[in-house]
């Protein structure tokens, strides 16, 4: 295992130490927010370092290109759904069911577009949309913001789910036009 996919996989460890402090988080601990907040902005941080390492390398490998995405999609969405459900995170905190729901949805219709495609086509291009990588930067900069800024962190979900839904968008369409490479008309 290649320097960049082992820092994917410390991403993806260090997604149970976020919920956790998100948890056990009152206001008698209130230095949680902070561990949580400074949690997820390193799995964030090594988002942008583990691809720059693979390409810098030339260590890009199938494990890294399946892993990568998948450490994101279970970092924002454990981020969504923990900042939705847990009780005792402040209302201002708290992330509204429409925006997970957008999140969520975008990240199965992604997951199962690609297993059909899989299994239609005996393989699959998994190739990183701009849309897409424009999309994560904004649901982790929301999730963030929640943290940092938290009293005005709604403003910065608008564009996010927006571009979360755009994002879902040009990933179907990529999918349907891999569905339909090499068919007659």
């Amino acid at each position: 295992m290649n320097l960049a996919n082992k820092i994917t996989v410390f991403r993806i460890l260090l997604i149970p130490f976020f919920i956790a402090c998100l948890l056990y988080f009152q206001g008698s601990r209130y230095y949680l927010r902070l561990v949580a907040a400074i949690i997820f902005a390193v799995a964030a941080l090594t988002d942008a370092i583990d691809g720059g390492i693979a390409r810098s390398r030339d260590q890009i490998t199938d494990l890294g290109i399946v892993l990568d995405p998948l450490a994101d999609k279970l970092l924002i969405t454990s981020a969504f759904i923990s900042l939705a459900l847990i009780k005792d995170i402040p209302a201002n905190m708290r992330i509204p069911a429409w925006a997970v729901i957008s999140v969520v949805s975008r990240d199965i219709i992604i997951v199962l577009g690609s297993l059909v495609i899989y299994f239609i086509k005996g393989s699959i291009k998994i190739k990183p949309r701009p849309l897409g990588k424009i999309t994560t930067f904004f649901q982790m900069t929301a999730v963030l913001a929640i943290f940092i800024v938290s009293k005005y962190s709604k403003a910065f979900m608008y564009p996010t789910i927006f571009l979360t839904i755009l994002s879902t968008l040009d990933y179907i369409w990529c999918g349907s036009r891999q569905l339909n490479e090499g068919q007659k008309r």
